[in-house]
């Protein structure tokens, strides 16, 4: 047996033990089987795996079955760096544990890049602040800042505005790793996540257990207690400001997701 297959039976065996103790903090719908079957087929692709501890890894499998995620469906990732593994939220994950765990219900929630020659315009229309997103077909150009929009059930929206500039200052000052491989691989991903993190941080979630909790902080690629609140960004940019949603819904801006 290869030193990769040894280290993923521990791995397995690990995680196994694990969930069977955890059960009580682990979501109602979940799959134990499904779950271990996709953390294998997923590490048996992911490079350095050997290199790392068992133990450690199933620790870090173990928090995307406390929020519910799935690493297969690349809602969350395990991230070898430096022969230790971390665990990471997508952008696609942050978007199911805010719909999820919000305690004011989400009708749709999204983020989205604004890129050269797109048509973005924030607007104030009969006495309510909103936006306008009109992207170009295609649009490959360089990337100036992204947003985020929660629409809820009651009518009600909230957005919030990032600067490529401020999504780069936050990066630099307050990311974990603001040179890893999220970063240099996944540029717009990172830069969804960051504005909708941003966005979250004035919704309130209400997660089943104190494991949730701690792992959804955890899993943030920034230390997000120690950024400044939104308004203190910069006077540009509007803290979260409700209003009556009409315009935009996440198909009717491109019906796709950008990078």
């Amino acid at each position: 047996m290869s030193k990769q297959s040894t280290q993923l039976v521990s791995i397995h065996d690990n995680l196994n033990k694990l969930l069977d103790s955890k059960r009580e903090a682990l979501p109602q719908s979940f799959n134990q089987t499904r779950f271990l079957q996709n953390c294998m087929t997923v590490l048996q692709d992911t490079k350095g795996i050997e290199q790392c501890d068992a133990t450690s890894v199933a620790r870090t499998m173990l928090k995307g079955a406390f929020l519910g995620l799935d690493f297969f469906n690349k809602e969350c990732y395990a991230i070898v760096y430096n022969g230790s593994v971390q665990f990471q939220t997508d952008y696609k994950g942050e978007k199911k544990l805010a719909k999820q765990y919000s305690v004011r219900k989400v009708q749709d929630i999204y983020a989205k890049l604004v890129r050269e020659h797109d048509d973005f315009r924030e607007e104030i229309k009969d006495g309510q602040q909103t936006i306008q997103f009109v992207p170009k077909p295609f649009n490959n150009g360089e990337i100036l800042g992204a947003f985020a929009v929660v629409l809820y059930q009651d009518g009600g929206m909230a957005y919030e505005v990032m600067s490529s500039e401020e999504i780069e200052t936050t990066r630099k000052n307050y990311s974990k790793q603001a040179n890893g491989q999220a970063w240099t691989k996944s540029k717009g991903e990172m830069y969804k996540k960051t504005v909708l993190r941003r966005l979250c941080k004035n919704i309130e979630l209400n997660f089943d257990t104190i494991e949730q909790a701690r792992t959804f902080e955890d899993a943030s690629d920034f230390d997000m207690s120690k950024e400044p609140k939104p308004s203190q960004q910069s006077p540009l940019n509007p803290t979260i400001i409700e209003a009556e949603f009409e315009e935009i819904t996440e198909e009717q801006v491109d019906g796709t997701e950008q990078e």
